[in-house]
């Protein structure tokens, strides 16, 4: 079965996205296959990969979480006849997924995730409708990268309990720093309550500005914080604005810039991510 990849971290602007497509994109460059999941309502990843105004498309990853909500039932006078709720879940996911031009799938996303989300609350098993989802493909792919909205609400936590593995971005700013430990408590209580193989895959250090001794005074905390029991990536992603420019193309820094020092991070961070193996 494929791995499931969770890049997650509550707080906003810190490469979760940009992680996502050029971690993706690297490994089907290294011959692998791999699903993009976009479970952010703001779209994000979807609009990353070229496909604009996602709100306006047909069949998205709510479409797919709604298929699973929704029993098919049907009541027929004293007839009961019931179709698998699998089989129209995986008909959903048939019409959903797309094909990018630089060889990964993507499981978009849209604004209709909100009322999504909302829904959950009243079901049983909320927690785990996006890893039923996710197996009815998981056996397609050896890689599935989630890519999670900024916040710790149902949708991020239905991520991490699909997930076998976390990484979290982390930008060298003092705030994000600072809610590391927040998240990091989350990640601990999914693992205890409902997701017991999640484990960290590593702390990844994002938009790294090294000419400033700011930066590296928070790297340096980072790592006498959580470097003895949390894996920190030896790769870090330094800022550029190749990689925003990179997101506003729709394409990924290997195809804007892939001779830069980003396009190099990414590389050696999948790297890494290939030698974890699962």
């Amino acid at each position: 079965m494929g791995k499931v990849i969770c890049i997650a971290n509550q707080k906003g602007g810190v490469g979760k996205t940009t992680t996502c497509v050029n971690l993706g994109i690297a490994l089907a460059m290294a011959g692998k296959r791999v699903c993009l999941i976009d479970s952010d309502p703001q779209g994000s990843l979807t609009e990353s990969l070229g496909y604009r105004n996602p709100d306006e498309m047909e069949n998205t990853l709510a479409d797919v979480l709604k298929a699973e909500m929704e029993p098919d039932d049907k009541l027929s006078g004293s007839d009961y006849v019931e179709e698998p709720v699998c089989d129209n879940l995986s008909r959903t996911l048939e019409n959903t997924i797309l094909h990018h031009v630089e060889g990964v799938d993507l499981l978009p996303g849209n604004i209709e995730l909100a009322g999504v989300e909302v829904s959950m609350v009243n079901l049983m098993s909320r927690e785990l409708l996006l890893k039923t989802a996710i197996s009815k493909i998981r056996n397609d792919y050896d890689y599935i990268i989630i890519d999670c909205m900024p916040s710790l609400g149902m949708l991020t936590i239905n991520a991490l309990a699909a997930a076998d593995t976390v990484i979290i971005p982390v930008q060298a700013a003092y705030l994000p720093a600072k809610g590391l430990e927040q998240f990091l408590m989350t990640v601990s209580k999914v693992r205890r309550q409902i997701n017991r193989k999640l484990r960290i895959e590593g702390i990844l250090l994002s938009m790294v500005d090294c000419r400033t001794n700011f930066a590296k005074e928070i790297i340096a905390l980072i790592y006498e914080t959580y470097g003895s029991h949390i894996k920190i990536f030896q790769t870090q992603i330094p800022l550029s604005v190749r990689a925003a420019e990179s997101s506003a193309s729709g394409i990924s820094i290997f195809s804007h810039d892939s001779k830069g020092k980003v396009a190099a991070a990414y590389r050696e961070l999948t790297q890494e991510v290939m030698k974890d193996g699962r």
